[in-house]
């Protein structure tokens, strides 16, 4: 989509947005018209491409992927706007004292923790994060103050719920909130499905001397010549059937 195809007003909120993932995309499409999955990687050394166009999303900026050919001849993601009339553009963009001040009511009421992982981090690597997605919900007319609409992630959870909701289809075609709320992804600590699928899933982090504790159960997995989530289940199993 040809740059002068945007509305002024358009423009002006995508050079709103500060945070800089979402602020590299904005600005490289707003002067070569689309980035690809290899300017991305090569060119801002971001390696996970879904999720820096997802952050560009989650502004409420419409993107579209399509295909080009790469620097090896071979075909490769790009994106660039989609439609500006369907701009939803959230109450976030831009604004970082608002997204600080945000930050410290999520802070002050779950501590500096992970929502999926529940372990303790640097603040500064925790993200805020829509529990219902943008892309379904948009901010729909609730106040940015309030924190029940928003968790904080670090950022291999981000990148994982990242993942598995672009490819949950209420994501893509539904657009349900009530899918969401019952989701792993939204409310990890009460949910029936994680993306629409019959699923449950415990995320467990090891950190610094509980990592070799990590280190003999991986052991004894290999002893054991099973895959160490197996191993784990397996020992929880033996436990729960004594108890």
């Amino acid at each position: 989509m040809a740059n002068r195809k945007l509305t002024r007003d358009f423009v002006k909120k995508c050079k709103a947005v500060t945070a800089k993932r979402p602020r590299t995309v904005i600005e490289h499409i707003l002067k070569h018209g689309h980035i690809t999955t290899e300017d991305l990687k090569e060119k801002y050394g971001y390696n996970h491409p879904p999720r820096a166009a997802r952050d560009v999303k989650e502004h409420g900026i419409p993107l579209e992927m399509f295909r080009v050919t790469g620097s090896d001849g071979r075909k490769i993601g790009a994106y660039r706007f989609g439609d500006p009339k369907k701009a939803r553009f959230s109450r976030l963009s831009g604004r970082t004292a608002l997204a600080r001040e945000l930050k410290e009511k999520l802070t002050r009421l779950y501590g500096s923790k992970c929502a999926i992982y529940l372990e303790e981090f640097d603040e500064k690597n925790l993200q805020i994060d829509h529990r219902i997605p943008f892309e379904v919900a948009g901010d729909n007319d609730s106040p940015t103050d309030d924190p029940s609409a928003y968790m904080l992630l670090c950022g291999s959870a981000n990148r994982a719920k990242s993942w598995s909701c672009e490819h949950c289809e209420n994501w893509l075609n539904l657009k349900d909130e009530d899918i969401c709320r019952r989701c792993y992804w939204a409310f990890p600590e009460d949910y029936t499905h994680i993306a629409m699928q019959e699923v449950r899933r415990l995320d467990i982090i090891w950190q610094k001397r509980e990592v070799a504790e990590y280190e003999k159960l991986k052991k004894q997995s290999v002893n054991a010549e099973q895959l160490l989530p197996d191993f784990v289940k397996k020992i929880l199993k033996k436990h729960l059937e004594k108890s």
